[in-house]
């Protein structure tokens, strides 16, 4: 009895290494499943940085192009409230609301003589005011303009961003590259076993194991985040460049009734505070590609070691 499971205890011992040695990949075999398995993951990311590069430039435009429309609200600002105190100062004179008094009268009367030239040259106050409003009519469809380039940028950078990340078959690629160099690393020992040179395999698993300590992850959140931003500045672009065009109709701007001033004001200074959260959404959009950039970069340095090895 003993013997007998003698026997079968020296059958069993005997026939686990062929059991785990079945389960090992010949080298070379190992070594073109590593190929298959790892090579165009490179060429991937190099798009993939390409593409990050293309929307940084984009969305920097669109911050640009927004700025401008920021400042030329401001600048516009400006203008219509000194158009504003000019028209009521010609609102007081025609309605004889604003009489001189004596010593006002003398003190124009000095001013007139110390520079004659100056004062003959001054343009009437109506004059002002239509240049005024000339500029200030200019100013507004700038704006509405510079606003809805920046509103394209953005939905551009939107979908760059969308589509600029990591895909499952990407993914997929670089885990079975990480099971083959495992399996690469399982066929050295048994080659050496054999006393196979494994100079080469040694160098594929040293450059590709680096995979193992690399996160994808940061590509499709700052992807994300690019995405989002842009999505963002599209809406507060799009709102705004309707509220700019809205506020710069003559129909707006001709209506001097107390509401109709106050809508024009208010029309004027929404576009400009849309214009500012467009400006700071494609601003956190560059940021974000930008930064996507460097995570590519960290797995590319990788990728271009691990097939640099394979080629």
């Amino acid at each position: 009895m003993l013997g007998r499971n003698f026997k079968f205890f020296c059958v069993v011992f005997c026939a686990l290494p062929m059991i785990v040695n079945a389960e090992v990949l010949p080298l070379n075999d190992a070594l073109r499943a590593t190929y298959t398995a790892c090579v165009g993951i490179d060429d991937e990311l190099a798009d993939l940085k390409k593409m990050a590069g293309i929307n940084t430039a984009v969305t920097g435009v669109g911050t640009a192009v927004n700025t401008g429309a920021t400042v030329v609200g401001i600048v516009k600002a400006n203008k219509d409230k000194e158009l504003e105190r000019l028209l009521q100062e010609l609102s007081e004179m025609e309605d004889g609301q604003e009489s001189p008094t004596e010593e006002q009268v003398a003190q124009w009367g000095r001013e007139f003589n110390q520079s004659y030239e100056s004062a003959k040259s001054k343009k009437p106050l109506t004059e002002q005011i239509n240049k005024l409003n000339e500029q200030s009519k200019k100013l507004g469809n700038w704006r509405t303009g510079l606003m809805a380039g920046g509103t394209v940028t953005n939905i551009a950078g939107a979908i760059i961003a969308g589509n600029n990340q990591v895909k499952g078959d990407l993914q997929t690629q670089i885990d079975n590259c990480k099971g083959s160099v495992k399996n690469l690393r399982d066929s050295i020992m048994q080659a050496r076993i054999n006393g196979e040179d494994v100079t080469e395999a040694n160098n594929i698993v040293t450059a590709c194991d680096e995979y193992n300590y690399v996160d994808i992850s940061p590509i499709n959140n700052r992807g994300k985040g690019a995405m989002i931003s842009s999505i963002v500045g599209a809406t507060t672009g799009a709102v705004g460049t309707v509220t700019s065009a809205v506020a710069n109709t003559d129909k707006t701007r001709n209506d001097d009734s107390e509401s109709g001033k106050q809508k024009e004001k208010n029309l004027n200074t929404a576009s400009n505070v849309l214009a500012g959260a467009s400006t700071v959404a494609s601003a956190i959009a560059t940021v974000f590609n930008a930064t996507q950039i460097s995570a590519i970069k960290k797995v590319a340095n990788v990728a271009e070691k691990c097939t640099g090895v394979l080629k």
